[in-house]
């Protein structure tokens, strides 16, 4: 279930807007959304995520230090609060992925939400973890992303998936947190988790 949207929130900015479409209720969420909160649009439902905790931020970064230390491509960059703006079942799916490795240049423009089309891999780290393995990765690979690497906390596990397909990724690799997991070639390194 997803945590709930202050209070505040809804008395602030939803006076007076009775009747509004899903897509302007989360355009109107995400102008009142509480400084560090995220404001996600997945399959018709809005989701405010609050400030993530520590732990999460700690494996977040150690994933940017490694990819930074060991890509292969140098002109690979990694963007945390970048937008997505992604095909969905029945509308569009805006979601802020925990991190996102891109060619650089590929967000230099003051939009908010992004194409998919220069994104090769996006990572979430758990916090929402239903809605991380199923939803997410279903948007994920319907959006053609080649790579997204899950670190599934409450499993003790990272998802490498690959192969988008549909609404669904055709190879999936499980690994045990505190091992090495092979990331796919085009990114060409092994991400170290006992770091995590």
């Amino acid at each position: 279930m997803p945590p709930p949207v202050p209070e505040s929130v809804l008395s602030e900015g939803l006076a007076g807007r009775e009747g509004a479409s899903v897509r302007e209720t989360f355009e109107l969420f995400s102008a009142v959304a509480p400084k560090g909160w995220r404001v996600e649009l997945i399959e018709g439902a809005i989701y405010g995520v609050p400030p993530a905790n520590g732990e999460h931020e700690e494996i977040v970064t150690e994933v940017v230090e490694q990819v930074i230390a060991r890509r292969v491509d140098r002109e690979l960059r990694n963007f945390t609060g970048i937008g997505l703006s992604l095909p969905g079942a029945t509308d569009t799916v805006r979601v802020i992925p925990d991190l996102v490795i891109a060619p650089k240049g590929s967000f230099a423009d003051q939009r908010e939400w992004h194409a998919p089309d220069p994104v090769l891999l996006v990572t979430e780290v758990t916090s929402t973890a239903g809605r991380d393995r199923v939803e997410k990765s279903r948007a994920y690979a319907r959006a053609g992303i080649p790579v997204y690497l899950l670190i599934d906390r409450e499993a003790g596990e990272a998802v490498v998936c690959s192969g988008p397909s549909g609404d669904d990724f055709g190879h999936k690799s499980v690994h045990k947190l505190g091992t090495q997991v092979p990331l796919p070639a085009l990114l060409g390194f092994t991400l170290d988790t006992a770091e995590f």
